[in-house]
This record gives structure tokens, C-alpha cells and sequence, in this order.
């Protein structure tokens, strides 16, 4: 969709993402959550954007055990080879919100997600969006990494 645009842009979001069991193996979960995240990015910047705004995961680390954990992490660490002028990375913890399709593990374990101290209590879709805006109409440069507990909107950024 990006590369349709005539137009120079000022900034890039990136909300992608997806489980394994939704991309249905670990190839195609790669696909959405790595390759299609980065390719945007380098789309975003060969328009002119200076400031690259993704949602990550908490627990993002290149060298997790972990499939999902590995691949936002490697993810993290090609946005940050891609030399922005300024890359915004937030980590959410559980998202709170509506889904298109139903999760029943997600649902039934949202009230301790609630409940848990600092990043790793559940954070609300619309939280993280409005830290995205806020953050996106701020002063700054270089990479700010925020966890879940600095999205929630009470908290000043």
C-alpha cells in the first residue's frame, strides 16, 4: 500500500502482527511479523519518513528460545540497522480490546493480566495507539523503547 503513494510521508506506524497458530507455521508467522514489518519500514523510509513508529511485544529478544519472543526481537534489531532518525518501539504486554475473531485463552486470562505489576500487566488496545499519536507529535530522535506499563494514557510519556 505504501509504495502506491506519490506523496512523501512524515512517519511510519506499524501495528502488524499475528500468532502461529493464526499464520498456521512458524514460516508464515516469520512472514508478518519480521519480513512484512521491515519491508514497511524501508517502504516508509524510501518516501521520506524520519520517524518509525512499531508495535513490538514485551519480551522481544534476538536470542529468545521462544519463536515469537526470537522474531520480534530480530525484527527490533533490523529497524534499528535500518538508521532511522528516530524509531519508536513499543512493547505491550497483553492487549485488552476487541478482536475480529474470538480468543477464549485470551479472554479467560485478561482479569490476572489486569492485575499484574509494571510491563507485564495488560495494556489496552487504545492505550497503545494514543502512545503511538503522542509520541508520533513529540520532540525527539534516536530509539525509545516503551514498555506496557509506560503505555497506558495515565502515565505521562
Amino acid at each position: 500500500m505504501l509504495t502506491q503513494l506519490a506523496q512523501p510521508v512524515d512517519a511510519v506506524f506499524c501495528c502488524l502482527g499475528t500468532t502461529r497458530s493464526q499464520a498456521g507455521n512458524a514460516e508464515a508467522f516469520r512472514h508478518v511479523d519480521y519480513q512484512l514489518v521491515v519491508e514497511t519500514a524501508l517502504t516508509g523510509q524510501r518516501l521520506g519518513a524520519q520517524h518509525c513508529l512499531v508495535v513490538s511485544a514485551i519480551g522481544a529478544n534476538s536470542k529468545s528460545l521462544f519463536l515469537y519472543n526470537r522474531t520480534k526481537g530480530q525484527m527490533e534489531q533490523a529497524l534499528r540497522a535500518q538508521n532511522w532518525p528516530r524509531l519508536t518501539l513499543v512493547r505491550p504486554s497483553m492487549l485488552f480490546g476487541s478482536r475480529a475473531e474470538p480468543r477464549l485463552l485470551e479472554r479467560l486470562s485478561q482479569p490476572l493480566f489486569g492485575l499484574l505489576p509494571g510491563k507485564w500487566k495488560g495494556v489496552a488496545a487504545k492505550d497503545v495507539a494514543q502512545t503511538l499519536l503522542t509520541q508520533a507529535f513529540s520532540p525527539g530522535s534516536g530509539v525509545k523503547i516503551l514498555e506496557s506499563d509506560q503505555l497506558h494514557c495515565s502515565h505521562r510519556l
